[in-house]
């Protein structure tokens, strides 16, 4: 096992660093997104960003593992098939994963994988296709998404950059949401308004931003703290 990986174990905070204050953050993002919808609960949400760099794909694995820490069934979608990223963190193969399912070589079951976090399951990307934005927006990735959600209490789907390509944004019909991650001081407010803006284009319902890598201190030692916000982008 190489040190990349063990690094990004290391990062699932909420598992391994339970009482830290970036994972007491997740805990509220966790319970803010709760709150959104009580009589009728999101079940499938999209974390996307405006850039790369940002800290989506971390959220989405750290809230996966705080929702399951309730006694939550939750399945990781790794729908990132340029630069996938889920499968390190849980110290997987990405042999197999979304990208043989939406081709028909795999069947759904047989991508949905169990991690060593008890209550998350992860479909990773699997091999990186030559055309992700038409896999991404076809028939066959709402039956997945549709599957997905009847197996488990909440469906997270890590998605690209919104800005960069539209692999994003062909959601916009097929999940109940959107969470937009945002970067302290590196997403310039012309950015972030482009990024609000695409996703406004295709009608996405996004619940709320999340601001992180936010650096503050507790006496010698530096922590990323993570803001929730639930209502529009006010950039």
């Amino acid at each position: 096992m190489n040190r990349k990986e063990e690094i990004r174990d290391d990062e699932l905070i909420t598992k391994y660093n339970p009482k830290s204050p970036a994972a007491e953050a997740y805990r509220s993002l966790r319970t803010n997104i709760s709150f959104l919808s009580p009589d009728q609960p999101l079940k499938t949400i999209v974390l996307t960003s405006s850039n790369p760099g940002e800290g989506k794909s971390l959220t989405v694995a750290n809230l996966a593992i705080s929702i399951a820490q309730t006694g939550k069934r939750v399945i990781i979608i790794d729908a990132d098939l340029r630069k996938p990223t889920q499968y390190r963190f849980f110290r997987m193969t990405n042999h197999t994963g979304l990208s043989k399912i939406l081709t028909d070589k795999i069947e759904f079951d047989e991508g949905l994988r169990t991690t060593k976090i008890k209550g998350v399951q992860l479909i990773s990307s699997g091999p990186i296709p030559p055309n992700p934005a038409e896999l991404i927006g076809s028939a066959k990735m709402k039956e997945v998404i549709k599957t997905a959600r009847a197996k488990a209490d909440l469906v997270l789907i890590d998605t690209p950059p919104v800005i960069a390509v539209t692999d994003t944004t062909v959601l916009a019909d097929k999940v109940d949401g959107f969470v937009l991650v945002v970067a302290a001081q590196m997403t310039s407010k012309e950015v972030l308004i482009k990024a609000r803006e695409t996703l406004d284009k295709v009608r996405a319902n996004v619940i709320g931003t999340v601001l992180n890598r936010d650096t503050i201190y507790y006496g010698n030692e530096k922590y990323y703290d993570y803001y929730y916000y639930g209502e529009r982008v006010n950039a």
